[in-house]
């Protein structure tokens, strides 16, 4: 490879090989983020943009995996934060929310969990996302938001009693 191209030490497979693997799950968390396809496309291009110029860095202390979805997380963050972002209407369409449900749960019911998650605040939100959506462990969840695990085990446990204290909520109203 020619320096414009990139870091010398990696090859063009290899970085191929680490798209290939992780741009589904990561365009799945952009999505929950951004709620918005078009917006975690380009979530998704930056992040691996990044990977890519940060590679020759990478040490090797977690997974791959991890490293990526840390800088997904964090591009997604800023994204959030620009203030394009913040005065652009970005409506979530429930229906386009793919959320893994148990088989014998409703529509209805996946539906509604799709809407609670949304709502959470962010700390309780992107523990749910990795844990449930990304199927990260603790220790990996820790890594990425830069806590201890025993912080995101606390996290977790209470975003799951927010989301059965909303969902349960919702239907006793009904």
């Amino acid at each position: 490879m020619n320096a414009e191209l990139g870091p010398p030490c990696i090859t063009e497979e290899s970085f191929e090989q680490l798209v290939l693997d992780y741009q589904m799950p990561l365009k799945r968390m952009c999505y929950m983020y951004l709620h918005d396809m078009a917006l975690a496309e380009d979530a998704v291009q930056e992040t691996f943009l990044k990977v890519y110029r940060s590679l020759p860095q990478f040490s090797g202390s977690c997974s791959a995996r991890t490293w990526i979805m840390k800088i997904g997380v964090n591009t997604c963050r800023d994204m959030l934060r620009s203030a394009w972002f913040r005065h652009h209407d970005r409506r979530i369409v429930p229906e386009e929310l793919q959320v893994p449900a148990e088989e014998n749960a409703s529509p209805e019911e996946t539906n509604d969990l799709g809407q609670a998650i949304l709502k959470l605040p962010v700390k309780y939100k992107d523990v749910i996302l990795l844990y449930y959506y990304q199927d990260m462990n603790q220790d990996e969840i820790a890594e990425i938001l830069q806590t201890s695990a025993s912080t995101i085990s606390r996290r977790l446990k209470r975003a799951q009693e927010k989301l059965r204290d909303v969902l349960k909520g919702g239907r006793e109203d009904e």
